[in-house]
């Protein structure tokens, strides 16, 4: 695989016919460029932002089923969500693994209800059952010490027991990063911050082109091509507006809002789902990986503001906040809040005439392919669990413009990265987790620069090396790229980030082109950035 250069990727878009140009470089649209190239179409994959700058990048960083769904009686979208999590597992190893989660059972006088208890046991057998056994482990009671050792500041005037299940976990722009490194391995040509404007059509009406705009060069032109797939997530009613002339309200925005603290005021060795008093609902408390911080989440609110921008309030964060501390004695407030991050899903608009529910919370997760017979196939809807599936529907619904078309080669399809390399020491497993077989190059080029091998930020693993990288090879052009996507590093501690902010920049200036004062500028967005968000939120920094 050879390096990133940006303006051959835009030479390329300019010059060559495309089967495909896929809008939006999330996880599904992303999954939806891998299925295509991997099925000999000639794919471009465009984003106005960078890639999983939207909902896929701000998630709760769970590869799950969904327990609660099967409360909804979504027994089909359980099932389709735990079959995608194994495949995600087997497909990409070093990034996806599995989670234990705890439900911790709580009571009067050292007993729960009968009613709970049965409950619970009754929703995790038929978990298990849809699916959820084939990650090795089965559901299991558990006694109130085991609870409080994987969450030591329970409370313990009301902690009965408990009951452990498993799902997995994964990074989530990391893994929507992985799949465009897949595509344009397969042959596609995959590009950032190129926004779509418009289209061309042919004598018959069919699509022939792609108008789009470079926002890092200003300049526009005409990707021509076939087909086209609007996998732009919260924005698709935009793409349905521009494809079909009038105004579409086809999704239904939902804000997820998550904070982050220091692990050593809510310690956790798994995750945990607690109840939230009061509101029917239930959030995760999840330790970082490879980090010293626990993260919280999520609300699920409607969203009626920018799409460009949505942001923890005062109120999601007390929501959040409050749940945490009815069930535990950590006694968290808001100086404990490290970091947070706010993301909207793009639920599916209920069909006209049917009873709408307030709370965004009871729609359906389930995701909805429309062919628009002119060249154009919308997906929209769907977790980022079941991005395969999501693409192989999607892809499918091309059948009708290209004779012939393999079916989809998906299923055991290794991401980039999987190869036979095993990591030796903790170093090397930080690496591995994020890069798999391309961990290699990344230590070479400490053997031939050691201080690239230094953590550049208090608190946090991520290594000088990590940020070189991501400049040279993996299509970043901005400090809060390499900040908030690239490594995780904003939504771990902010401030921390914030603080060694001007060294990243100086680290990279000379990868990216970039003078004394572009620099400057670099760091002035970021810290722009992490003002903005925690002023929506109350917060100081």
């Amino acid at each position: 695989m050879t390096k990133w250069r940006r303006d051959e990727e835009i030479d390329s878009l300019r010059r060559n016919p495309f089967d495909l140009v896929v809008i939006g470089a999330g996880m599904t649209g992303a999954g939806v460029a891998v299925d295509a190239a991997s099925r000999g179409l000639r794919v471009a994959l465009i984003d106005q932002g960078d890639v999983a700058s939207g909902t896929s990048s701000k998630s709760s960083k769970l590869v799950h089923g969904g327990l609660r769904y099967l409360q909804q009686r979504e027994f089909a979208l359980v099932y389709e969500n735990l079959r995608e999590r194994q495949r995600l597992l087997s497909n990409a190893p070093y990034l996806v693994q599995p989670l234990p989660f705890l439900i911790p059972l709580f009571g009067s006088n050292g007993v729960a209800t009968r009613t709970v208890v049965k409950g619970y046991a009754t929703a995790l057998r038929l978990y298990d059952l849809t699916g959820g056994w084939r990650i090795g482990h089965r559901y299991q009671r558990v006694t109130r010490a085991d609870a409080l050792r994987y969450l030591p500041t329970l409370r313990t005037d009301r902690l009965v027991a408990g009951f452990l299940y498993y799902d997995a976990r994964g990074d989530d722009a990391r893994v929507a990063l992985t799949l465009v490194k897949t595509a344009r391995a397969l042959g596609a040509t995959a590009i950032n911050y190129v926004r779509a404007t418009g289209v061309t059509r042919d004598h018959a009406g069919q699509l022939s082109g792609v108008k789009v705009t470079d926002q890092c060069r200003g300049s526009s032109f005409t990707i021509a091509t076939r087909t086209a797939v609007n996998a732009s997530g919260v924005w698709a009613d935009e793409i349905f507006t521009m494809t079909e002339g009038q105004t579409s309200r086809r999704v239904r925005p939902a804000k997820g809002v998550h904070l982050t603290v220091a692990r050593e005021r809510l310690p956790a060795e798994v995750a945990a789902v607690i109840n939230v008093p009061g509101d029917r609902r239930s959030i995760f408390i999840v330790p970082f990986s490879d980090a010293p911080y626990t993260f919280i989440g999520t609300t699920d609110t409607a969203h009626e503001g920018s799409l460009d921008d949505p942001l923890c309030t005062r109120d999601d964060l007390e929501y959040l906040l409050g749940a945490v501390n009815s069930a535990t004695s950590s006694n968290l407030t808001v100086d404990d809040v490290t970091a947070l991050w706010a993301g909207l899903r793009p639920l599916i608009e209920p069909p006209a005439g049917q009873r709408i529910s307030e709370r965004t919370a009871d729609l359906s997760r389930r995701h909805r392919v429309t062919d628009s017979r002119d060249g154009v196939v919308h997906v929209t809807g769907g977790k980022w669990t079941t991005y395969r599936q999501m693409a192989e529907d999607t892809v499918d619904a091309l059948r009708p413009y290209f004779s012939n078309l393999p079916r989809a080669r998906t299923r055991r399809l290794s991401l980039h990265g999987v190869g036979p390399w095993r990591p030796s020491g903790p170093v090397e497993t930080h690496l591995y987790h994020r890069y798999g077989a391309e961990v290699e190059r990344l230590i070479e080029m400490i053997r031939e620069k050691p201080e690239l091998g230094d953590a550049l930020i208090e608190g946090q693993s991520y290594l000088a090396v990590e940020f070189l990288f991501a400049a040279r090879e993996e299509i970043a052009t901005s400090l809060v790229d390499l900040v908030t996507r690239r490594t995780r590093a904003h939504l771990h501690d902010a401030r921390a980030t914030l603080r060694a902010a001007p060294a990243i920049a100086n680290l990279v200036a000379e990868a990216l082109g970039w003078t004394e004062a572009d620099v400057t500028a670099q760091v002035s967005e970021y810290h722009e950035l992490v003002v903005h968000e925690f002023s929506a939120a109350g917060l100081e920094l």
